[in-house]
């Protein structure tokens, strides 16, 4: 599967995935538990201004990130339209805020990274006699379908568009779930025959 992951080398790569996890982690929960529309705005500022310092490295996802902006605006338009503007704009700063962090995270951290540091946080789990190292493992890979997905969407929008001139829209949804249906057999039947199971 093709990953999100920059070559280009940035600040944030620097950074031990550990330590990206952790700022994720507690910013997301704390964007939940804010409800100051002028506190969620300065985060989501500061967001897009952190994004926007990694350069050149964000060139492959930015039809992704419109993809964000245009679901957090259609979030606020839904609450707008119920009547509860101020809900959905805050609804609107807390996903675009989170999505940007997270978008930020795969950009700048290897898969193999990611592993480690989940493995690493399960552990204690394994005195409970769960198999830690395969519960990392499915959460590695669902990390790696989301952003397996949005690759996907990336590359066959850009050949609906070589083909037609147009956005392929909800067209591609068809090809897009039996693309991702045979990327998940084809991982399930490798892990099958390496885990012996």
């Amino acid at each position: 599967m093709r990953s999100l992951y920059s070559e280009h080398p940035t600040w944030l790569h620097r950074v031990p995935a550990g330590a990206k996890l952790l700022v994720l982690a507690l910013l997301g929960t704390g964007l939940f538990l804010v409800q100051h529309l002028g506190v969620l705005a300065v985060v989501a500022s500061v967001c897009v201004l952190g994004f926007a310092s990694l350069g050149r490295a964000t060139a492959g996802v930015r039809k992704l990130v419109l993809s964000i902006v245009l679901g957090s605006a259609l979030v606020a338009l839904f609450h707008a339209a119920l009547g509860q503007a101020l809900w959905g704009l805050t609804s609107a700063l807390r996903l675009s805020s989170v999505a940007l962090l997270g978008t930020a995270l795969t950009l700048t951290t290897t898969p193999s990274d990611l592993l480690t540091v989940l493995e690493r946080l399960l552990s204690p789990l394994a005195r409970l006699g769960v198999r830690v190292d395969l519960l990392a493992l499915q959460l590695a890979l669902m990390l790696r379908f989301t952003e397996h997905f949005f690759v996907l969407w990336k590359r066959l929008d850009e050949a609906h568009r070589l083909r037609t001139g147009r956005a392929g829209g909800l067209r591609l949804l068809a090809p897009l779930i039996i693309q991702t249906l045979m990327a998940a057999r084809r991982v399930a039947d490798t892990l099958q025959v390496r885990l012996g199971r």
